[in-house]
């Protein structure tokens, strides 16, 4: 992803054609560093604006967020100053990722002056600056001290300016002589070359550059005969010129129905991924709202799963140690076998061992070899023998215990490992809640139930609203996926038929896939498509090739006291399959 001064020059243009002239009708703070403006201009419009270190962000939406009960000084400040102030227009320095909102409103006096609304998208470092008509800084939504930041303040009072912390050229003005003095000799690969010096380039716009020139990317321009580094300029400078004239096309980029990344030029080197496919926008701004959405929506619900991560993580860390001390423990046993030939052999020959004697070697009648069996000389050979007899009773019934609990550990871990992977696939708060009540029932979170006026518990268990992700195969075949194991269960044992079709990954946890088989052979494409899903919601996601094994469902079987998603069946065929949702469409049941 990249929300670089291309993408701000493409949302200046949008915010001129659409805010320029209208007038603020509101502001608001829902955040401690957003704000969104309301401007009226015929049409009225919001303005989103957030100084998030993790995710600065500038567009215009639809969308409403709730405020706090008393707003923030600096929207305070905003209000009286820019209450119903006209925007008088919306620039950008050079291609640096700032935009300049120049602002008319009357002052105490009731004289017209301006004011400055500087929003620097910059990572950790952006900010929103209000500053007056000279650019002296009144506030910011966040201040940046000197113990801060050595190369600027960011405080009232302050001059604003920006920092010039790089060497970087300005691409708006670049001459075919800057660009052979400065650019081709750096010793760095040439997409590193020219991001690290234009301003407002970045290296997914640098590697467009060099696949639409026909160089490779890795290669330092100074190794590239005269010619190529001409036709880069030149390339470089076609691609300006469309930045000028406003040739925008917003779009974004998708790797498996998930947005990887977005810019407002084409990008015509994902053009060779088999797997990708573009999104065209009209506009910027809902192009970086879907985009953000998307991701954010993703963000929060790692960050809600984070506490259930780390249960399971520290529970399959106990359970791998006491799993491996199990091990340890059963393999100790294995010499019980032994104890019980010396036993045997002892009974067997003991009358004709001498009193005292600490070795006693006698033969083998299963392998028709001597044998030197130790001895106490205190006891006798019978006793000796029996002593031999307890030690092998108790390794067997130890053998017989721990093959038991080793079972029942590798059982938890499988169980613990398929909850991890559900937490992977989970894209909702109802599929944490699913998934939390799986962990409660298994013991791993302990449950709190809230009692009502009398003091009573709850009769029955909170409605959960998950249901299981619906694709439509390329044929028109209806192919449901569990997202955890409860859904795993009921797609298999309760909405399956005896001639629908069941996939799963070989060997590590993943999602039960159900194709629905309209009575009828399916195709081979279905096969393969269903397959390649079952890889994706897989524990091998990230595999080239996952083993999947499929059978039709009247022959997977649960046994009694299974844990859930846990399925046995002998009856399958198998594939291989790469992790994909190419093919297939995801349906909103």
């Amino acid at each position: 992803m990249a929300f670089d001064g291309i993408v701000i020059a493409n949302l200046v243009q949008e915010l001129n054609q659409k805010l320029t002239g209208g007038r603020i009708v509101k502001i608001s703070q829902p955040e401690k560093e957003e704000l969104i403006l309301s401007v009226k201009n015929y049409d009225t419009y919001k303005l989103f604006l957030s100084a998030c270190a993790s995710l600065p962000l500038v567009y215009l939406t639809d969308t409403n967020k709730p405020n706090p009960m008393t707003a923030p000084n600096f929207c305070m400040l905003l209000r009286k100053h820019f209450n119903s102030a006209r925007i008088l227009s919306i620039t950008q320095p050079g291609l640096e990722r700032i935009i300049d909102f120049t602002i008319e409103h009357l002052d105490e006096m009731g004289d017209l002056c301006k004011k400055h609304l500087m929003v620097e998208i910059m990572g950790k470092h952006s900010n929103i600056i209000f500053c007056d008509e000279n650019y002296r800084i009144v506030d910011s939504i966040k201040h940046v001290s000197g113990a801060v930041s050595s190369v600027r303040e960011v405080l009232p009072g302050r001059e604003y300016f920006i920092p010039k912390t790089q060497e970087k050229l300005d691409p708006l003005t670049l001459t075919e002589e800057a660009f052979f003095h400065h650019i081709v000799p750096k010793p760095l690969p040439a997409c590193s070359a020219i991001y690290q010096s234009l301003t407002g380039f970045s290296p997914l716009i640098a590697n467009e550059l060099c696949y639409e020139s026909g160089i490779d990317a890795s290669v330092p321009l100074s190794s590239l005969p005269e010619e190529y580094q001409l036709h880069l300029f030149r390339t470089l400078s076609g691609m300006i010129s469309q930045i000028q004239n406003g040739g925008f096309h917003p779009n974004i980029i998708y790797q498996e129905d998930a947005p990887t990344e977005f810019s407002s030029l084409p990008l015509h080197c994902y053009e060779d991924f088999s797997n990708t496919r573009t999104e065209h926008y009209e506009s910027v701004s809902a192009l970086l709202e879907n985009y953000y959405s998307s991701r954010n929506k993703l963000t929060v619900i790692r960050q809600k799963s984070a506490d259930l991560r780390k249960i399971i993580a520290n529970a399959i860390e106990r359970d791998s140690k006491k799993y491996d001390l199990q091990l340890k423990q059963l393999d100790d046993t294995k010499k019980r076998e032994k104890y019980r030939i010396y036993g045997e052999l002892l009974t067997t020959y003991g009358y004709s061992l001498a009193p005292g004697e600490k070795n006693a070697t006698v033969l083998n009648y299963y392998t028709n070899e001597d044998i030197t069996i130790p001895l106490e000389p205190e006891l006798s050979a019978i006793d000796n023998a029996k002593r031999y007899f307890d030690k092998y009773a108790k390794l067997k019934r130890t053998h017989e215990a721990l093959t038991r609990l080793t079972e029942e550990t590798k059982a938890e871990l499988e169980h613990l490992d398929s909850i991890r992977t559900a937490l992977d696939i989970a894209d909702s708060e109802e599929d944490l809640a699913q998934l939390k009540e799986e962990m409660m029932d298994y013991g791993y979170i302990k449950r709190h139930y809230l009692r009502d006026k009398n003091g009573k518990k709850p009769s029955k268990k909170p409605k959960i609203t998950s249901r299981p992700f619906h694709y439509r195969s390329s044929d028109g075949y209806d192919i449901y996926v569990g997202k955890n194991n409860y859904q795993n269960d009921e797609l298999t044992f309760q909405f399956a038929s005896g001639n629908d079709w069941w996939f799963h990954a070989k060997g590590i946890p993943g999602s039960h896939v159900i194709v629905r088989s309209k009575g009828e052979p399916l195709p081979d494409r279905v096969y393969e498509e269903a397959g390649n899903l079952a890889a994706y919601y897989s524990k091998g996601k990230d595999a080239d090739k996952v083993e999947i094994d499929y059978a039709e469902k009247r022959n997977i079987k649960k046994p009694n006291g299974a844990k859930p998603g846990f399925v046995v069946y002998y009856t399958n065929y198998s594939l291989m399959a790469s992790p994909s949702l190419a093919g297939l469409t995801l349906l909103s049941d």
